[in-house]
């Protein structure tokens, strides 16, 4: 095991910082000034001489699941309503940030103080309407006013002489902003990335007018995507999923005579995928577009509603799989596993199991 030799402070180049606009101390910000000094040399102490093993092996690499998980963690205990539950995983989070700066302290990257200053300086430059001269009349301003100066700080970080636009949208000759999707990560998934991306977008003002454009962009991509399907699908191919659209009725009338003793599926088929449905033809890349396209409209209409796109989903996604398993649950306790039922039969336990939430009977299928 490689040991670490005490713990120095990083010495290295630094700026000139940013004049610290005079902000009054309490009694809550020294007690955590306080507790955050004990937490920052405990963690110290772990990675240093006769420390713990564990933390002594760790690197920024072999730390990155935990810095996700932890994430994901602070956010379920936000649903859970349970504030010491919140506060322990905050305390989590705020722990992952400590060790990977301990980390960079040892190899002269960075301290601790480097991250509090740094993050303490940008919030005093992003908000020029509290500590400077800039006027922002509502928060649609601000976040305006934010995009902009970050866009700048990425210019000046790759070393551009960007400056922030003006208010008509002109900028100074021979300055060359970054763009404000610049800072968008493409490692994000792909909802929130779409949600960052929009977001930016309509922070500056391109953005639907009403939700009503929105929907039609929906149905227009529905409608491609119907299209794709019907011009790139094999003739011989008899077992393509139906495409619930109007058909002319001599088209009706022809499937009916075929299908007379087979059972229409419910509305609640999307839900539930018989073992001998033939699985559809995988996506052309065309078609993965148009997906894609449906997909992205449908991010926009969660944002403009002023919903988290990737909440809501995880919401729906609790809420199939509670669902779904209390129809498991009852399966059992007829006697028979679910996937041996008919799917009459789990049609009625799908909707039975949205009785078991009342809360949520207004979200049916």
């Amino acid at each position: 095991m490689k040991k670490h030799s005490p713990r120095k402070i990083a010495k290295r180049p630094r700026g000139r910082r940013a004049a610290s606009p005079r902000i009054p101390l309490n009694r809550r910000d020294k007690l955590a000034g306080e507790w955050f000094a004990k937490l920052v040399a405990l963690q110290a102490r772990l990675r240093g001489p006769n420390g713990c093993p564990w933390d002594r092996e760790q690197t920024h690499t072999s730390l990155r699941k935990f810095l996700i998980e932890e994430t994901y963690e602070v956010l379920d205990a936000m649903e859970s309503s349970d504030p010491r539950e919140f506060a322990s995983e905050l305390g989590d989070l705020l722990l992952q940030i400590t060790f990977h700066s301990i980390l960079a302290e040892e190899t002269g990257a960075f301290t601790i103080s480097d991250v509090i200053e740094s993050i303490h300086s940008k919030m005093v430059r992003r908000h020029p309407h509290v500590f400077a001269d800039t006027k922002a009349k509502d928060s649609a301003a601000v976040l305006k006013n934010w995009e902009q100066i970050k866009a700048v700080e990425r210019a000046n970080a790759n070393g551009k002489k960007g400056k922030a636009p003006h208010a008509n949208g002109a900028n100074d000759k021979g300055a060359t902003p970054e763009s404000i999707l610049s800072g968008v990560p493409r490692s994000l998934p792909g909802v929130l990335e779409a949600y960052q991306l929009t977001r930016r977008a309509a922070h500056i003002g391109f953005d639907w007018d009403n939700l009503a454009g929105i929907f039609e962009k929906l149905d227009e991509e529905k409608r491609e995507i119907v299209a794709s399907l019907e011009s790139a699908a094999p003739p011989a191919v008899s077992s393509a999923p139906t495409l619930r659209r109007a058909k002319p009725a001599a088209a009706r009338q022809s499937a009916t005579a075929q299908t007379s003793a087979a059972t229409q599926p419910t509305v609640g088929a999307r839900h539930a995928v018989s073992a001998s449905t033939p699985r559809p033809v995988p996506a052309a890349a065309h078609l993965e577009e148009e997906v894609g396209d449906l997909l992205f409209a449908a991010v926009n209409v969660a944002r403009f509603l002023g919903a988290d796109p990737e909440f809501a989903l995880k919401k729906a996604n609790r809420k199939f799989q509670t669902r779904f398993q209390w129809m498991e649950a009852v399966a059992l306790a007829e006697g028979r596993p679910l996937a041996e039922l008919s799917r009459a039969r789990m049609e009625e336990l799908w909707n039975l199991s949205k009785l078991q939430q009342p809360r949520e009977a207004a979200h049916t299928k």
